[in-house]
């Protein structure tokens, strides 16, 4: 039975991960369609009504030479390796990233399954996955947290924890609260002293989703993993690959790694640091 739900688990996350491509890729495309909608309305400028573009419409495509995609050519993985990673009409090259964010929500969503078991939690948790995934790969593309997944995100963080089922009610409310506030202070503080904004209001709201789910407890763990690994890429990026120091680095993927380790592994490195620290 523990296998046949861990299968299950990581056949379910390869599919949902074939649609996450569907979302991180068109999700941005419809933001920007609304607000340039928005802004001819406000300012009074005809403009005209675009196709209908959504989730589900238009069909996929290839981006190259408007190929429809058929559903055997749609198989999470396999149809890449089958396809040998081109397009079977134009032959042109099909992004490696499509079956990676395909196999990690498979691999995570079987991880998933193999340490919690067949409960709520273990649905819930597939569904925080998801969602993070999408957010790490729409920030780094975009450097955009959409409302359309971190605010439906806490509120189901919210819902969970009313069962109490990651954190108490109370230690919820009080992490959404405060995973805002943090950032929200620190945001303000580094402009007033460069000028210059520093992250995004999508960063506050991603760490108030995350304390809504985990409690406020986590949150010191959630700060300081992930401005140490996002300090670390950075400099990096800096000395090794030559990155321009000036052009920004998205934090929502270093907040959504934080968060999802604290989510599996948060008891065990709290422990871990009392330890060291000799309490």
């Amino acid at each position: 039975m523990e296998i046949s739900i861990i299968t299950a688990s990581a056949v379910l996350g390869l599919l949902v991960g074939s649609f996450l491509n569907v979302v991180i890729f068109r999700l941005p495309k419809m933001m920007q369609s609304t607000w340039k909608r928005d802004c001819c309305e406000l300012l009074e400028i005809e403009h005209d009504t675009p196709p209908r573009y959504n989730l589900v419409v238009p069909n996929s495509t290839c981006p190259h030479c408007g190929h429809k995609i058929k559903p055997w050519e749609n198989i999470p993985v396999l149809s890449y390796l089958f396809l040998r990673g081109r397009c079977s009409n134009c032959s042109e090259r099909i992004s490696p990233r499509y079956p990676a964010v395909e196999l990690a929500s498979g691999l995570l969503c079987g991880f998933i399954a193999f340490q919690l078991g067949a409960n709520i939690q273990m649905a819930l948790v597939l569904v925080l996955t998801w969602c993070l995934i999408a957010l790490t790969m729409i920030d780094i593309d975009h450097q955009l947290l959409p409302d359309n997944i971190t605010l439906p995100l806490l509120w189901l963080g919210l819902l969970a924890n009313s069962r109490g089922i990651f954190a108490p009610l109370e230690d919820a409310v009080l992490g959404a609260v405060a995973g805002y506030l943090v950032l929200w202070v620190v945001y303000w503080l580094f402009k007033l002293l460069t000028g210059k904004e520093g992250m995004g209001y999508g960063d506050f709201k991603l760490l108030a989703a995350l304390g809504a789910w985990l409690g406020w407890q986590s949150l010191p763990v959630i700060i300081i993993m992930s401005s140490l690994v996002g300090a670390v890429i950075g400099i990096a990026g800096i000395l090794i690959m030559g990155r321009d120091k000036n052009i920004p680095i998205p934090f929502g993927p270093y907040l959504a790694i934080a968060g999802w380790i604290t989510l599996m592994w948060g008891d065990k490195i709290t422990g871990m640091y009392f330890r060291f620290v000799g309490l």
